[in-house]
């Protein structure tokens, strides 16, 4: 009889246990879906930064080239044609 018990009494536990059992699988099933949103909207941003990214890279690049320009344009204001220099003799 004391088997009859034992028996009757894991019954009860594994059919109580079921339904916790299922509440927990809903409440991961949702944490997934949620996480899984989440990591969408994060590749969607990593897909925009890495836009952004390429974009100010290429305008840097060009704002580069432009100072570089710039610069050399600069330097011949500053010394224009090399004038052919004239010695003076000094007078004692």
């Amino acid at each position: 009889m004391t088997r009859k018990k034992m028996w009757a009494a894991l019954a009860v536990a594994m059919a109580l246990s079921l339904p916790l059992a299922a509440c927990k699988d809903t409440k991961t099933l949702e944490e997934n879906e949620q996480l899984k949103a989440k990591v969408a909207e994060l590749q969607k941003e990593n897909g925009q930064v890495g836009n952004d990214l390429e974009t100010m890279t290429a305008a840097r690049d060009a704002l580069a080239k432009e100072n570089e320009k710039l610069k050399a344009e600069l330097k011949a204001k500053k010394h224009p044609a090399k004038k052919t220099a004239r010695k003076r003799h000094r007078q004692s």
